[in-house]
């Protein structure tokens, strides 16, 4: 039986299975449920699921493309390793990036109707205190591309969902029930407080705080308020 909270669980047969258990193994990976160097198997994973082994070995040769795992001959595929370099980097370029982009956010979205992304808010805080990493980092990442949208930049909208399909939350997992990931979750209703607002500088500050967690909390380590150990 799968943990609760877990990305790894039986899927429904009405769903797209290739899809479904891509998007799993994905959220597991991503929120280091699956660890950088764990070796897993299509059989094992295919009776977790509760699916034939067709749909998880077409998962697998997916996630290999975009560079999440690797086969190991005879064996099966091994989860890839993100060094603290990629990970550094991945998080400059958000920085860099997303953070300024608040600004003009702020202008679109001051005295705007919010209610989409309050809800995507909700889901955020509701999926953290439900444990529930594959739905929050589905919210989480809808949230942010969302507001990205309203800058008008197609490019950089694509840009933020490439580099968030390249981060690696390894300490995610290990924040289940935390103040932390409570904390990182209300943080996106906070965002969103100033936003509306019309305050682009103090959502920026708050992006580069918040953005900073894939280098801190998320990656298993302890935070300063200066920035990341």
């Amino acid at each position: 039986m799968a943990k609760r909270g877990s990305s790894i669980r039986e899927i429904r047969a009405e769903e797209n299975l290739r899809s479904k258990v891509e998007g799993s193994l994905a959220a597991a990976i991503i929120s280091g449920e699956l660890e950088q160097g764990e070796l897993v198997t299509v059989p094992a994973l295919a009776v977790k699921f509760a699916v034939s082994a067709t749909p998880v070995r077409e998962a697998m040769l997916d996630l290999e493309k975009r560079g999440f795992v690797e086969p190991v001959k005879n064996k099966g595929f091994r989860v890839t390793t993100v060094s603290e370099q990629d990970l550094l980097e991945i998080v400059q370029i958000r920085t860099w990036l997303e953070a300024p982009a608040m600004r003009i956010v702020a202008d679109r979205l001051r005295g705007a109707p919010t209610d989409h992304f309050e809800a995507l808010a909700d889901r955020i805080v509701a999926t953290a205190e439900h444990v529930d990493f594959k739905g929050y980092l589905a919210a989480d990442t809808s949230f942010h591309l969302a507001l990205l949208a309203l800058t008008g930049n197609r490019r950089l909208v694509e840009t933020d969902a490439e580099l968030r399909r390249q981060t690696r939350m390894v300490g995610l997992v290990g924040l289940r029930n935390s103040d932390e990931l409570r904390r990182s979750a209300q943080e996106h209703h906070d965002l969103l407080a100033l936003l509306s607002a019309g305050d682009g500088g103090g959502a920026e500050r708050l992006m580069v705080h918040h953005i900073r967690h894939a280098r801190g909390w998320w990656a298993g380590r302890i935070e300063s308020d200066d920035g990341v150990d």
